[in-house]
């Protein structure tokens, strides 16, 4: 494809009109993305999988900081979830449209730049805020020093997410796979120097867990960059030249669609966030435990989440193109696709709570035994809600496909913080303590799948064009 010259007539794209070459489609975009999730997420993994090795008590600071650190890190998700249905519709009309693509990216990334000096003062008052919330006062002062060495690297990592969705929507996958996969293994790396003290360098912990996740995401952006500027496709759409040339009306079309989706990914993510709080609450264990039990979640929801991207992809180029069947067809095999991925994970999970928590925790070190115990009671229940956190994801992506994202946003506030976290709060603070707080969690998922799978019904069958 060449860009876009005057007078040229829009080239719409051609979408494949059965199911098979959809499913086709969809996944040989959606695996790689899936798996790039998976190694992006590793950054976090790893962080946890090594300071677990320090103590419980810093794996607590590590949960309690990151709490903090992702909910402003939610707030500008909008701004680059935003990237992906602007692209891939502007693509789906016209597979030419360089300047329509560009000023999408480029005006992401300047919302990004340009709430990082509030973010970082937000993230400045990570410890008064965890005591005022009653956490343990060591924990919380261990968690401020791990969000402050953290915050360096909130703009860049958000900024390489835009730029990946910029990619996925022109169908490049693998090569961005790649990448993250070395940024992961930077941050392996720089953990191991920083946390543990080698090579000469000071023992840091949990301060240089955070100064390696803020380097290494730091690197990957540059990185990304590097790539757009030397592959074929993607350089043609010049989105680094004139970089700091305003353009305000897209930037305040990026705000709008952006910030519902900011504010649905908060409702969702806080809710589990909460439960870091209610976990708190109960006791330092429950904390750590929560930690493994919801990173163990996480891993497998980068699944369900990255063939769900790629639906959105899927959907937005089919509404771009104006192809009504193909938005029906897009939709239904993400739903099917995303909520499959992650079925025989649940399983292993359910079944095998032991063998996964020993790899977080030693299993014959005394000092863990609290901690795993909870971990063999969280996991079968994790394991459960997998799937209705698969089919509502999928369906939230799709709607996003579709620029649908202020309903999904109302009905998302009503699952987690209506009927979710009520019922966590409660049946935390009752006889079924930690345990119950995860009853909450599975309620407010399995009332997201059943509102936003109506929403994207009546949105994509139903709703006249």
């Amino acid at each position: 494809m060449t860009t876009l010259k005057t007078g040229q007539s829009p080239q719409k794209t051609i979408l494949p009109d059965n199911w098979q070459d959809e499913a086709r489609s969809l996944l040989s975009l959606g695996i790689p993305m899936a798996l790039t999730q998976l190694a992006a997420f590793a950054v976090y993994t790893v962080d946890v999988l090594m300071i677990g090795r320090i103590s419980p008590e810093d794996l607590a600071a590590a949960s309690l900081g990151t709490v903090i650190y992702f909910a402003l890190w939610m707030v500008g998700a909008g701004p680059v979830m935003a990237v992906s249905p602007l692209v891939s519709q502007a693509l789906g009309a016209d597979q030419n449209d360089t300047r329509d693509v560009r000023r999408s990216v480029r005006m992401a990334i300047w919302v990004i730049f340009l709430m990082f000096p509030f973010v970082l003062g937000a993230l400045a008052l990570t410890e008064p805020l965890a005591l005022a919330l009653g956490q343990d006062p060591g924990v919380s002062a261990k968690a401020a020093d791990y969000v402050l060495a953290l915050t360096v690297g909130w703009p860049f990592a958000l900024a390489t997410m835009a730029l990946r969705n910029f990619l996925a929507a022109l169908g490049k996958t693998k090569v961005p796979l790649a990448l993250v996969v070395i940024t992961t293994l930077i941050n392996a790396g720089l953990n191991y120097i920083l946390i543990f003290g080698h090579f000469g360098f000071p023992r840091m912990e949990l301060v240089g867990a955070g100064i390696a996740s803020s380097l290494s995401y730091t690197t990957g952006f540059f990185i990304f960059v590097g790539y757009i500027l030397i592959d074929k496709r993607a350089k043609t759409f010049d989105l680094f030249q004139h970089f700091w040339r305003s353009d305000w009306p897209r930037l305040r079309e990026v705000v709008a669609l952006g910030w519902p989706i900011s504010m649905t990914t908060i409702f969702e993510g806080m809710l589990f966030n909460s439960a870091v709080i209610l976990m708190g609450l109960i006791g330092v264990m429950e904390v750590a435990a929560y930690q493994i039990s919801i990173n163990v979640v996480a891993l497998a929801f980068m699944l369900p989440w990255g063939i769900s991207m790629a639906g959105a992809v899927r959907v937005g180029l089919a509404e771009g193109a104006a192809n009504r069947a193909a938005v029906k067809r897009s939709a239904t095999v993400t739903l099917v696709a995303a909520t499959l991925s992650v079925v025989a994970l649940a399983v292993v999970i359910g079944l095998f709570p032991m063998g996964v928590a020993a790899f977080y925790l030693d299993p014959d070190d005394p000092a863990n035994a609290v901690v795993i115990q909870l971990v063999l009671l969280f996991l079968p229940i994790a394991g459960a809600f997998m799937v209705f956190d698969a089919a509502q994801v999928a369906a939230n992506q799709v709607l996003r496909g579709l620029k649908d994202v202020r309903w999904p946003m109302y009905l998302s506030g009503v699952s987690y913080w209506l009927i979710g976290f009520p019922v966590a709060a409660i049946l935390g603070s009752s006889s079924y303590g930690a345990v119950g707080i995860w009853y909450g969690l599975t309620a407010g998922l399995f009332a997201a799948m059943v509102l936003l799978g109506g929403r994207l019904w009546w949105v994509a069958w139903h709703k006249p064009t």
